[in-house]
């Protein structure tokens, strides 16, 4: 039966049968173990043993139409090796290279022992609005096409996969239709080859919401509203159906993730669509919009955490589109929240996750030059940024503390533009960096963007915009994380500085002198040498720099 018991998955990966440590950061260019960059776009995930797949849309050619779904595997979620491709375009049919494949998520069918994909298979002008079928024997595959079809008859565009942990692994197809107006839930055969019947339907123009944060403030979702990503958690024994407002007249409204209820016979409980707080003004609706996505497994290890995973979209230059994952957790009072973190981590033996401390530095603090302005708006920290920064204007922040290693640096910006803006970034007068500012949604709605930058111990200068012709964002603040270490079985996190760090292979930091390292584990603030041991040269396993 559907949302009968365990969890998952919804934009969502569940925390659970997890193990060793990851370390994420939104927004900044992932490259797989070959260094190349990973086009696994709008994707799903699938675990199988200790091994994860992650099949998603390879987007290099820049362009909207199909060209490969591929498949990347990794041990521990930040890892991947890309393998063969999935699946490939069949000449003179419906997943040709004039045509779309999108969304692409795997499950597996014990009982024939296959792995099935399914897909939003479409026409170049979403015309069709169909879902596509392949089945394959490996989870790489490569996987064979059986066809491409409207489910019952109906529209399908934006979908999603989940598989329940009922004794028949019962699998459902969700997906928007009738012009996205409702999402509709329907049940596959044992197979998992087509649907064969409706069990629950979600309507926009019935729909109402609830925030979160109040639970005192409720609204009707205005008739020019849409859906889209959809995809269900399971929790507690209960479903939840995550999904986006494809069009809304309000822009902040469209950064919104909505959760519908599901009883557990499959009928919507009406009037109990939830915004989910922790996006608003975080991430833009372009963080958001098309290409979250559900998982297709059930691991659940406690009933409090899961990781939001979706799109940072670039609609003209769709291979440079970003990932964007952040933990999803579930509070004392039942609801969740998607916990936007600069850098995190996640402990996959518990699934508890972790956002890297960091020190702020407010633009309008720092040196003006040139055309470079104070801008108000209550959208940015303590209600000013700098403007007009770029085509010689600039900004200069003093006093940024380093640790003498690469370090993420967090600009964080305002872009009202339709499209993308970039500005560059250097360190005590070295080689600037370019990074690119996806647009916002409005001249106060911030988003913030990393980049790693080697910090020299002790003070820094770091300059924001000179040299580029260009006008950048409007920026209101850059964060500092600290370093996150693996030391033994617990995590550190570096707050001084140390003297003359030593590098061993990639992954190992020895510290000559632990007595001028200050660390912090957990919540214990002591010397290094008590944290570990009284030798003068202390070995720490490193989770996350440069030297990642």
């Amino acid at each position: 039966m559907l949302c009968k018991a365990a969890l998952l998955a919804a934009s969502v990966v569940s925390l659970s049968s997890l193990s060793g440590a990851a370390v994420i950061v939104p927004g900044a260019t992932w490259v797989d173990t070959s260094g190349n960059v990973i086009q696994a776009h709008g994707g799903g995930i699938l675990k199988v043993g200790s091994t994860w797949y992650w099949h998603g849309e390879d987007k290099a050619h820049n362009g909207g139409t199909f060209r490969a779904v591929s498949c990347y595997s990794s041990p521990d979620l930040t890892t991947w090796t890309r393998h063969n491709d999935a699946l490939t375009p069949v000449a003179g049919g419906n997943i040709s290279t004039n045509n779309l494949v999108e969304r692409p998520k795997v499950i597996y069918n014990k009982a024939n022992s296959e792995y099935v994909m399914w897909f939003h298979s479409d026409s170049s002008n979403y015309g069709a609005a169909q879902v596509g079928v392949a089945t394959a024997k490996t989870p790489c595959g490569p996987f064979s096409y059986r066809g491409s079809f409207r489910p019952l008859g109906a529209e399908s565009r934006d979908m999603g996969i989940y598989q329940d942990d009922d004794a028949a692994q019962t699998a459902y197809l969700l997906y928007a239709s009738d012009n996205n107006q409702n999402f509709k839930i329907s049940r596959l055969d044992a197979n998992y080859y087509s649907v064969v019947t409706q069990v629950s339907v979600i309507s926009s123009k019935r729909a109402q919401y609830f925030n979160l944060a109040t639970l005192d403030k409720r609204a009707t979702i205005p008739s020019e509203s849409t859906f889209e990503s959809p995809g269900i958690i399971k929790r507690n024994g209960a479903c939840k159906v995550f999904h986006l407002p494809e069009s809304h007249p309000n822009k902040r409204a469209r950064s919104i993730i909505f959760l519908h209820l599901i009883r557990p016979a499959g009928t919507p409980i009406q009037t109990s669509l939830f915004l989910v707080p922790g996006l608003q003004n975080k991430t833009s609706h372009l963080a958001l919009r098309a290409r979250t996505f559900p998982r297709t497994y059930n691991l659940l290890l406690n009933q409090n955490t899961a990781i939001y995973m979706g799109d940072r979209w670039r609609p003209n230059l769709l291979g440079s589109s970003r990932y964007i994952w952040y933990p999803l957790v579930w509070g004392s009072n039942n609801l969740p929240t998607i916990v936007a973190s600069d850098v995190w981590s996640v402990n996959l033996d518990n699934g508890v996750t972790t956002a890297a401390a960091g020190t702020t530095y407010e633009a309008e603090k720092g040196s003006l030059s040139g055309n470079a302005r104070l801008l108000n708006n209550t959208g940015f920290s303590g209600g000013v940024a700098v403007g007009y920064i770029g085509n010689g204007g600039s900004v200069t922040i003093t006093n940024v503390q380093g640790i003498g290693a690469d370090q993420w640096i967090s600009l964080y910006y305002a872009n009202a533009d339709s499209g993308w803006r970039n500005t560059t970034i250097s360190v005590n007068g070295g080689t600037a960096v370019r990074v690119d500012q996806p647009n916002t949604g409005g001249g106060g709605v911030v988003l913030s963007v990393p980049v790693k930058l080697n910090l020299r111990s002790g003070t820094n200068t770091i300059t924001i915009g000179a040299g580029q012709s260009n006008y950048a964002a409007d920026l209101d603040k850059i964060i500092v994380s600290k370093l996150i270490y693996l030391v033994g079985f617990g995590r550190v996190v570096m707050t001084t500085p140390c003297q003359a760090p030593r590098w061993v292979e990639d992954h190992v930091l020895i510290i000559v002198d632990a007595k001028e390292c200050q660390m912090e584990a957990l919540s214990d603030t002591r010397p290094a040498e008590e944290l570990l041991d009284r030798s003068s040269a202390l070995a720490v396993t490193l989770l996350w720099t440069g030297h990642q």
